[in-house]
């Protein structure tokens, strides 16, 4: 049979169990002889550690033990870049534990261990903490002073500068007909998932192995992490990933957590047990997106791109975590976003400061850039005279132009193209289901109160990092089969694509895929994990190696059983035919299992365009959306159903950001957003008219599915798209969005300078 599952809307296969309320997320793993794991963390930003005095708490009934950095000698381990580990960032790592300087405010610097949870909450009270104050660094402008450092050995609180670099952008603007310079920045953002973090360790001392549970994203990873840490071969550890509520880029890195349970329970040789709750959800787990810009665009007079130069500057927060480089690095490599701009030079510069550190949160780095280079092509067609549809059609990327090579990064020396596409169709595409030629008539106008704008924005999604992925296939005693990955779940719905896969390659009804397994260092000999939109392309890709070499073995045994040549062996459906005719049932060869991997250094690039319809009350600075449209063009959809699941709930987190979300800290370096109270986040009735529109017209050359990264082009765009929609809106006031969120506040303050101004 010849099946046709690729390309199918189905629905998730995962959802029944969820939906009833049967899935297994880590705090429902239960143990004998548990123990509950409560950390103190640093109330000052800034100091320097004096003493830790626990003998109060350790007197308390129900405490097991209290552990700090001195049960970890010479030093406390410290946690490794996983992605860019350039030499640079080693004096900013963080250690797992606070042993002689705390750096921001909810920094671990000791964990009890304890009977329940409330006992020991109650313990952390009687931990006597000695810590000598230090001037806080609460913004990259005072970081820049160097008067306050919070790395003693470097003299800085400069990490690195990433440099992206294309053509000659100094001598292009030096006659450049026209150029427009802005500052812009956007707020300080985090990828909330809907369960909070949490590791569960248990240690079998009798066979020196370490289990852990609730691994995310990049379980393999962490195991080489946790292994080199705590002094024991990969092999002696087993990741285990639960069903989680959501990851977004933040969940499953590895955190100081990560060590300090499975170290705890190998301590104490009893199953330990640690559940974050939503205050260290905020102030412990990644950060993300505060970068301020201080940009130049130039062009022709009619319009036409010519350069982009500038400075972005990032507020990376204390230490430099596993994968805290990437925003500060994609933001200079994607400001030209999907538009031909021959010169670039921009320089990325890494600021350390008294926050929590940051990471990567769905679209890093590209949220940022996409609301930079956008806000800006609007303000300079105003101020030509050009319409701001033109002026993109005139610089969007065609497909003639492919593959089109962007500015390389320094000091990773990354070079790069995009890989397929035709930029405009998207643009006209979303127009189209827009209808923009009857709404653009509504533009700034004032009805019932409210004055409607229209935003249009486009932009380019990376995805599909390498360097491999692996899965495995394995035939069941059923005549059905299981799919093993290497990659793993952070709600993408991969058990759904990944048989849609199988199901198409094996040429079997979808049926016959019984179980897709993912996100335990068991399954595969090794995995790479869900990050950076790769899921699809490289496990998929890999499951169809995979497929290939199961149905080579699967040959190679029958033509033994059945007594003939392999090459006269075929397989229909549930069973395995040879030359003469003859024929054994697949679940004769139950436990016949092949390994496959799908290797690539090159990225997938999907695109599209955003269209929001919005109004605003211009007397409250309110916002509502009228209609908002997204055009992606992903390559290849394998599950159109999912795909749109994904960019929708992409978009909505990135409406949270453009409108509402911003963490907020005072000048000591305290969170002043420290609960969902204080961090707002959009609910289901926030923002109602949102519409999808999935093509897959330019499949992508570098892998046999033809697939893009996808999951991100939602959330990129957002917040370009709104700040134009709003300065459309209130053109008559002379407002000119330049930072993200557009809070009602922000959005009033603007209405009325520009009154002001229009008054003088």
């Amino acid at each position: 049979m010849k099946n046709t599952f690729i390309g199918t809307p189905m629905e998730r296969r995962e959802d029944l169990r969820f939906l009833r309320g049967r899935g297994e997320y880590v705090d429902d793993v239960a143990m004998p002889g548990l123990l509950y794991a409560v950390i103190l963390r640093s109330s000052i930003a800034h100091g320097r550690l004096v003493s830790i005095d626990a003998s109060a708490a350790l007197k308390r009934p129900g405490v097991y033990a209290v552990i700090t950095g001195r049960d970890m000698p010479p030093a406390p381990p410290i946690v490794p870049m996983r992605l860019q580990p350039l030499p640079e960032f080693k004096p900013f790592e963080q250690p797992v534990i606070a042993h002689d300087k705390v750096r921001y405010v909810g920094e671990p610097i000791a964990m009890v261990l304890a009977e329940s949870v409330a006992i020991g909450e109650d313990a952390l009270d009687a931990i006597d903490v000695t810590i000598d104050e230090l001037p806080a660094v609460a913004d990259w402008t005072v970081a820049a002073e160097n008067k306050s450092v919070l790395f003693e050995k470097p003299g800085t609180n400069r990490s690195l500068v990433f440099e992206s670099r294309k053509g000659d952008a100094d001598a292009a603007f030096a006659k450049a007909p026209y150029v427009r310079r802005e500052r812009l920045r956007t707020g300080r953002h985090y990828g909330l998932t809907m369960e909070p973090r949490g590791v569960l360790a248990t240690w079998d001392d009798a066979n020196g192995k370490l289990t852990v549970y609730g691994a995310a994203k990049v379980p393999f990873f962490n195991r080489r992490i946790l292994a080199a840490q705590i002094n024991l071969p990969v092999e002696q550890i087993e990741m285990i990933e639960n069903d989680v509520g959501g990851g977004y880029g933040a969940r499953g890195e590895f955190y100081p957590e990560d060590f300090l349970i499975p170290f705890a329970a190998r301590h104490v040789k009893r199953p330990v047990k640690w559940i974050e709750d939503r205050r260290e959800n905020l102030m412990a787990m990644n950060h993300a997106r505060e970068e301020e810009a201080i940009l130049e665009v130039a062009c022709e007079r009619d319009g036409t791109l010519i350069a982009i130069r500038g400075e972005v500057h990032t507020d990376m927060g204390a230490y430099m975590r596993t994968n805290g480089a990437v925003g500060a690095r994609n933001v200079c490599q994607f400001l030209p976003g999907p538009y031909r701009i021959p010169h670039v030079k921009i320089d990325s510069c890494l600021w350390m400061t008294n926050k929590t550190p940051v990471g990567t949160y769905r679209g890093p780095g590209r949220f940022e850039a996409n609301f930079f280079l956008e806000r800006m092509i609007d303000m300079m067609a105003e101020e030509l005279g050009i319409d701001r549809v033109e002026f993109r059609r005139k610089n969007l990327i065609t497909a003639k132009e492919q593959p089109y090579p962007v500015a390389t990064v320094q000091p990773t020396n990354a070079v790069d193209a995009y890989d397929s596409g035709d930029y405009p169709t998207t643009l006209e595409r979303a127009l189209k289901e827009a209808n923009w030629s009857e709404i653009s008539k509504l533009q700034g106008k004032l009805i019932d109160g409210k004055y409607h704008g229209l935003g249009v924005v486009c932009f380019v999604e990376g995805g599909a990092a390498g360097p491999k992925e692996t899965a495995r296939i394995e035939a069941n005693d059923d005549d059905t089969f299981s799919v093993f990955l290497g990659t793993t779940s952070v709600g993408q719905g991969v058990e759904t694509v990944f048989a849609q896969i199988a199901a198409d390659a094996l040429e079997v009804p979808i049926e016959r895929i019984r179980h897709v397994y993912h996100g335990s260092t068991a399954y595969v000999s090794d995995g790479y994990g869900a990050y950076h939109s790769r899921s699809t392309v490289m496990g998929g890709s890999a499951v169809l190696d995979a497929t290939n070499n199961f149905m080579a073995v699967l040959r190679q045994a029958a033509g033994k059983k059945l007594g003939c040549a392999e090459s006269n062996v075929t397989f229909d459906v549930d069973k395995v035919v040879g030359g003469d005719g003859r024929s054994l049932p697949l679940k004769a060869f139950a436990g016949l299992t092949a390994e496959g991997e799908f290797k690539n250094h090159k990225h997938t690039y999907s695109y599209g365009a955003h269209i929001a319809h919005i109004t605003v009350d211009a007397r409250i600075g309110r916002i509502e959306i009228v209609d908002y449209v997204v055009v992606q063009d992903v390559g290849r959809a394998v599950n159109p159903l999912t795909l749109k699941g994904q960019v929708i709930g992409s978009l909505v987190q990135g409406l949270g950001g453009a409108v509402l979300e911003d963490l907020k800290y005072d000048e000591n370096g305290q969170l002043l957003t420290g609960s969902l109270a204080d961090y707002l986040l959009p609910t289901a009735t926030d923002f109602p008219n949102l519409r999808c529109f999935v093509t897959d017209d330019h499949p992508s050359p570098i892998n046999p599915l033809g697939a893009k990264g996808a999951g991100e082009g939602g959330i990129i765009a957002a917040g370009g798209c709104m700040a134009n929609a709003v300065a459309n809106a209130l053109q008559s006031f002379g407002v000119q969005p330049r930072q993200l969120p557009l809070s009602p506040t922000y959005i009033w303050d603007l209405v009325q300078a520009g009154q002001r101004k229009a008054a003088e």
